[in-house]
Formats: C-alpha cells, sequence, structure tokens
C-alpha cells in the first residue's frame, strides 16, 4: 500500500489527510504539525463538512517533524514515501521546505505534491529532486481550522493536477494519474491536466489582486468595494461598483498581460470580466482572503508566491505592471513589518 507524508496540517492539509486516509488507510499517512502537534497527537482532526459531514474524526499517524515522520516509517514493510505532499503556506524560510523535506524524499520513488498558492513555486523543487515527479496542483477549497486539530470545510472542492514542467517525461505523467486517482478513492475531486499552469494563472488573477489588496486596507473584498465606490476617479464600471472594482479590474489585467506573455492567451480580458462579475454581485460581508486573515493574526504571508514572484516573471519577459509591482512593495513591507514585531518580542 502506498505512503503519504503531509507536510503542513493546517485547515488543508488536516483535509486532504482525511482524502488520503480514505484511500490509503490511516496507518499510511503520516502528518507533520507544528501549533495543533499536541491535540492531534491526542485526539486526533476533526472536520465539520457541508459537503462529507460533520463531525468527520480521523487519526493518522502524527509527528512533529519530517525526520520524526522518516523515523516512525523505518521499521514499516515500506520505508519510504510515495507522495510527500506540502500544504504548508509557500513561504521563504530557512532552510526552505524543499530543504526540510528531504529526509523523507527517496529518489526517483517519491511524488512531491505541491498544493500551494502562487505561481513561480516549483523551480526550487524540481532543482533538487531532477528525478522525482513534481505535482504542481491548484486547490478550491475553502475551510478554516477553527481551533487546533478542528476544521471547518464549505460544500466546494477541487484539486487541479499536473507535471512540473508540462514536459515532465511519461514516469512523471503517470504518477500524476495516479495521485488523481488516489484523490477519487479518497473521496474528493482532482483533475488532470497537460499543463496545470494554466489554472494557476487563473487562479492568481484572483489572488493576486484580492489577497494582498484586503490584507493593506485591512478590509473584505465587498467592504473594499463599498469604500470606494463613489471617488469620482473615473473608474465607473457597469456594475456600479466604481473605482474599488475598477481598479482591482486594471491590476487583474496586468497579471493577464503577463499569462498570455508566457503563452496562456485565453487568460485575457474576457475572464478578468468573468471575475469582475462574480465579485460585483458578492453580498455582505464579502470574502475574507487569506492574506487578510494572516494580517490580522500578524503572521507572514505569501507576498511572494502570489504577487512578487509574478512581478518577476513579468520583468523577464519585459512587461510593464506598474500596479502590481506597487502592490508588492507595500505588501511585502507590512509582511516584514509583522515578521520584525516577532522578532523584537
Amino acid at each position: 500500500m502506498p505512503k503519504a507524508l503531509l507536510f503542513g496540517t493546517g485547515s488543508l492539509g488536516t483535509c486532504y489527510a482525511w482524502v488520503l486516509a480514505n484511500a490509503l488507510g490511516e496507518n499510511n499517512v503520516t502528518t507533520v504539525c507544528r501549533s495543533n502537534y499536541d491535540e492531534a497527537s491526542r485526539n486526533g482532526f476533526t472536520i465539520h463538512s457541508k459537503l462529507w459531514g460533520d463531525n468527520i474524526k480521523f487519526k493518522p499517524r502524527v509527528t512533529r517533524s519530517v525526520e520524526d515522520a522518516v523515523q516512525q516509517s523505518a521499521s514499516d514493510d515500506q520505508p519510504f514515501f510515495d507522495y510527500v505532499v506540502i500544504a504548508a503556506k509557500a513561504l521563504p524560510t530557512s532552510p526552505s521546505t524543499a530543504e526540510l523535506i528531504g529526509p523523507a524524499v527517496a529518489s526517483d520513488k517519491t511524488a512531491i505534491v505541491l498544493i500551494q498558492n502562487g505561481i513561480g513555486i516549483e523551480d526550487e523543487y524540481a532543482a533538487k529532486y531532477p528525478d522525482n515527479p513534481v505535482l504542481s496542483t491548484v486547490a478550491y477549497f475553502p475551510a478554516t481550522q477553527v481551533s487546533p486539530g478542528v476544521v471547518q470545510h464549505k460544500e466546494v472542492e477541487l484539486l487541479h493536477v499536473g507535471t512540473y514542467p508540462a514536459s515532465a517525461p511519461q514516469s512523471h505523467k503517470q504518477a500524476a494519474r495516479e495521485f488523481v486517482d488516489l484523490i477519487g478513492k479518497g473521496r474528493a475531486t482532482a483533475k488532470l491536466h497537460e499543463d496545470v499552469q494554466r489554472e494557476r494563472w487563473i487562479k492568481l488573477l484572483v489572488n493576486g489582486s484580492w489577497n494582498p489588496v484586503c490584507a493593506l486596507t485591512r478590509l473584505r473584498d465587498r467592504g473594499f468595494m463599498d469604500a470606494n465606490a463613489s471617488l469620482h476617479l473615473g473608474g465607473e464600471d457597469q456594475y456600479g461598483r466604481g473605482d474599488g472594482l475598477q481598479f482591482i479590474r486594471e491590476v487583474m489585467l496586468e497579471i493577464a498581460a503577463v499569462a498570455q506573455a508566457y503563452g496562456y492567451g485565453d487568460v485575457n480580458e474576457g475572464m478578468v470580466d468573468y471575475q469582475i462579475k462574480r465579485a460585483a454581485v458578492r453580498d455582505l460581508p464579502g470574502v475574507q482572503p487569506s492574506m487578510l486573515t494572516d494580517a490580522f493574526e500578524g503572521r507572514s504571508m505569501e507576498v511572494d508566491a502570489i504577487v512578487g514572484n509574478a512581478v518577476r516573471l513579468a520583468r523577464t519577459k519585459g512587461i510593464a505592471v506598474p500596479m502590481l509591482k506597487t502592490i508588492y512593495l507595500l505588501a511585502n513591507g507590512l509582511s516584514e513589518s509583522f515578521a520584525r514585531k516577532r522578532a523584537s518580542n
């Protein structure tokens, strides 16, 4: 039976640990936990899901570190992990996440699965583990850890999966197919793509605009639109949301221009307007993106993965993204202020 290691067992990681436990059995799934370790090691995890049911309890193996996970599995009939699933936030750390998972990665055997936001996040894994399949994914999965080891999940769940790079060898493509099948066996939904980067750019239209803007303003998306609806800056739109929504549209168009420069021509104005229309009809109180939650909690934000990398990719192609660059500098400064405050305490 295959074995999986979950690195990052917050809201998303907990839910996919449950999915994999359904497919593989609890004893073949190991989780690496930090703040929720004590609760998870004693009582396991609990999921309250509008899709799968309430009060779902499960108890995989729980460890504090990758080294502990490897040590636990050493006496198993199969000592290596078939999958190392990274569901931690895509933050720059020292040592890096790619380095931290090293003890659990068996050369040419372990598939590395990235369930993380952003663009341009895969290179360090592909470079460090050239013989291993790197599976890049895009998750649509609204879930929140409401207390240590306890997660609330709404009704949406979908995981887009593909190899990195898209030109990966057939053995890596087969690993992607097998992982998609595994997710289905675990009662969740996964879709296989020949090139999953298109899905990353599509999600980045929303993440790269709303996430940092909401964090910088401390407003949910609807609150930002309402606050900037009548500034008379020439940003009137067909939905009557005014300057705030027009600003978001212009940021999305910059992201779309970068996506098109990298060959994803259908990530275009039409796709931007589809996202703008969805935002325009948002009910109160609106959506609270992950960066806004991090800002409220004074935590480091995924600024580089979600915004900074897009700015750097734009520069490589000679695409001007002045609004996105400004947002990146401001959001990076905000995230750094949180880091400095924590260091001084």
